[in-house]
């Protein structure tokens, strides 16, 4: 029943996206849950973020604390926005009307498929590479771009498709991945040389920051994630979904990015070539196999991505069948990773930055609205006070405490460069959502609608 259903294409209407899964459709079983939370960090990108904590000046100790320490706090919001897909039927961004209104939710929406087509190059890049330095050693020139083809045009089929067989594709193909990346890993790992060593005294803008680009790397998926909830029955516990989804993230990231803290020290180059060659040579006769699953690591992570894309497109207002969405996705995703691929490192550890900087306090709002502050008989309005909240905290947070290459903010520069607008903006947006909303409900008789 399920390979039968994995290959049946989702609803292509906007009004799945609008109106919800209905209930006679919420069949899904749970296990599914931790597999596609799972596969979106099974790949490369994890093991260069590990390498990158090491960059940043950190040693094995610090480093791994800055793995637990990140993943736990990325991906907590993620989990407790999964638990809101089996009772609305709703797409994780499309949630956000309750709070933001009906208009209001196409801000997030546009922002999370600008954020998707990125993540599409993060995904691609060092898969492709891969791919190129695998047929190398068959004696294929394979060029960049006809690989990128390749895998791009794979994953589009899938989203096409949809949710069934996305979620599908990310299970089964985890089996493998698992596998030779365990395999990989102990290769590397016991070929790697000697532990790293901070050059210098561990700062502690060092270390937030590599704390806030983990925690980066894992809340991304909170937009995501009631995506590939909501074909649950309604009544499935709330915390059984939230362990689920919760395990499936953390020990897939924290897995993988151990490996790239732990073989660090022979990573001179944290680039993708680089972190590609490194492989190819500490895997030794295994570097075939292993460059081949990562190769493939990159399909089940852009289906998902490519899917939701489409969801968010048609969030944001933008009335298309979702299989256009999704092609108009991919080939957004396909250009910026053809521009973006010599600068991969450097754009990376940045987009993890930004990306935790406006889902940090979209995910607070939400949550703060669907378990403290929500008023299930309120209808939802045109627009929502926390479309107001973030439209200010999301640009406040990044002016005053972001400290990047491109810009540092005042108080950065007082706390000696440490970021910690992230965490700020989670908190102060929830809490301007939670009083905000309380004095709006208090402030409206109980006999009148309320607008959301």
């Amino acid at each position: 029943m399920t390979s039968v259903r994995a290959f049946t294409v989702e609803d292509v209407h906007a009004s799945l996206v609008e109106h919800g899964v209905p209930a006679e459709a919420r069949t899904m079983s749970r296990e599914k849950v931790f597999w596609s939370h799972f596969c979106t960090n099974l790949g490369p990108a994890a093991w260069v973020l590990g390498a990158l904590v090491v960059t940043i000046g950190l040693d094995v100790r610090w480093g791994v604390l800055a793995l637990i320490l990140g993943n736990v706090l990325g991906a907590l919001p993620v989990a407790l926005c999964s638990t809101l897909g089996p009772p609305t039927g709703l797409t994780q961004i499309e949630t956000s009307r309750f709070a933001f209104g009906r208009l209001g939710t196409r801000v997030p929406s546009a922002l999370n498929w600008l954020c998707a087509v990125g993540w599409d190059a993060v995904n691609n890049v060092p898969s492709v590479l891969a791919l190129v330095a695998l047929a190398a050693l068959v004696g294929i020139g394979l060029p960049f771009w006809l690989g990128l083809a390749l895998l791009a045009g794979t994953q589009l089929v899938a989203s096409v498709y949809g949710h069934h067989l996305v979620q599908a594709i990310g299970k089964y193909v985890s089996y493998v991945l698992i596998v030779v990346f365990a395999i990989t890993g102990i290769v590397a790992v016991a070929r790697g040389g000697s532990l790293a060593v901070a050059h210098a005294h561990v700062t502690p803008a060092a270390f937030v920051l590599a704390v806030s680009i983990i925690a980066g790397f894992c809340i991304g998926f909170a937009p995501y994630s009631s995506d590939y909830t909501r074909y649950l029955p309604a009544a499935t516990p709330r915390a059984t979904i939230a362990m689920l989804s919760f395990g499936g993230l953390v020990l897939s990231s924290f897995t993988i990015e151990l490996l790239g803290l732990l073989t660090a020290s022979r990573l001179t180059d944290v680039s993708p070539a680089g972190v590609i060659g490194s492989l190819r040579g500490l895997t030794g006769a295994f570097a075939p196999i292993a460059l081949l699953a990562i190769a493939v690591s990159a399909i089940p992570v852009n289906s998902i991505n490519d899917n939701t894309a489409a969801y968010s497109l048609i969030s944001a207002g933008v009335r298309l069948p979702r299989p256009i969405t999704a092609i108009v996705t991919g080939a957004c995703g396909f250009a910026l990773a053809v521009a973006g691929a010599g600068a991969f490192a450097e754009l990376f550890a940045g987009y993890m930055v930004v990306l935790l900087y406006w889902i940090a306090p979209w995910a607070a709002i939400v949550l703060a609205d669907w378990f403290v502050v929500r008023d299930p008989t309120a209808p939802v309005g045109r627009w929502g006070v926390g479309v107001v909240i973030f439209a200010l905290v999301t640009p406040l947070t990044i002016v005053l405490f972001s400290a990047t290459d491109a810009y540092t903010g005042p108080v950065a520069r007082l706390l000696g460069g440490t970021d910690i607008g992230s965490f700020v903006g989670f908190a102060l947006a929830g809490g301007l959502y939670i009083v905000a909303r309380r004095r709006q409900l208090a402030a409206v008789p109980a006999s009148a609608p309320v607008a959301a």
